[in-house]
């Protein structure tokens, strides 16, 4: 049972740092979604490629990049649409970067409930994981809604003939983003795990005790 306990908790704690490492990536990347106009006949394709990050737009081949304010824009002159995507942009900045904080913490109870072998720690510490990956999951599904009511905008003030050509993809970045929620729900399933067998140890020493 200590072998078996010593592997699982183990096994948790690295899938919590590396989930812990993939969030700060993505969140630091600028590959979240990916732009390129596919025109024929077209030589210079590089200066219309662009790819964006969470606080970034970076354009062309001299990687020319734009702030996206969100917090402080004036949006008196905005549609609401646009007031809209302003508003989901705002929750995405928050919400991603509180999720990364919140796992340093649930880095840190899980190396005192693991040490302490509590079972009553250890699921509360496997709960509050599970709760932080449900944030990092709605951070990405936001992201993700976000991005395509950007891209419905944008067909509706241009029209679909001018965007024939746009190609969009969502990039790397929020690939890792996903694995890293895996990780993090990996991760509470095993603290879980350790305190089923850390309660079901107590118990037998309880009744070979009693015994």
């Amino acid at each position: 049972m200590r072998m078996r306990y010593g592997t699982t908790v183990v096994a948790a704690g690295f899938a919590g740092v590396l989930s812990f490492a993939l969030l700060a990536a993505a969140i630091g990347s600028e590959y979240w979604y990916i732009i390129e106009v596919r025109r024929p006949n077209e030589t210079d394709s590089d200066e219309l490629y662009s790819h964006s990050g969470l606080w970034r737009i970076y354009e062309g081949k001299n990687t020319s990049s734009h702030i996206i304010y969100s917090f402080t824009v004036d949006t008196s002159k905005y549609s609401e649409p646009e007031r809209h995507l302003l508003s989901l942009h705002k929750v995405i900045v928050i919400v991603l970067p509180l999720s990364l904080v919140l796992l340093v913490f649930g880095g840190i109870f899980g190396l005192v409930s693991s040490l302490a072998r509590s079972h009553i720690l250890l699921t509360g510490t496997a709960v509050y994981l599970l709760l932080c990956s449900l944030l990092t999951l709605s951070g990405v599904s936001i992201y993700i809604s976000y991005s395509q009511l950007a891209l419905a905008e944008l067909q509706r003030v241009l029209g679909a003939e001018r965007l024939a050509h746009v190609y969009v993809s969502f990039g790397w970045s929020l690939g890792v983003a996903w694995l890293s929620f895996s990780l993090e729900v990996l991760a509470g399933l095993l603290l879980l795990l350790a305190a089923r067998m850390t309660f079901l140890q107590h118990h037998h020493d309880s009744i070979a005790s009693g015994a």
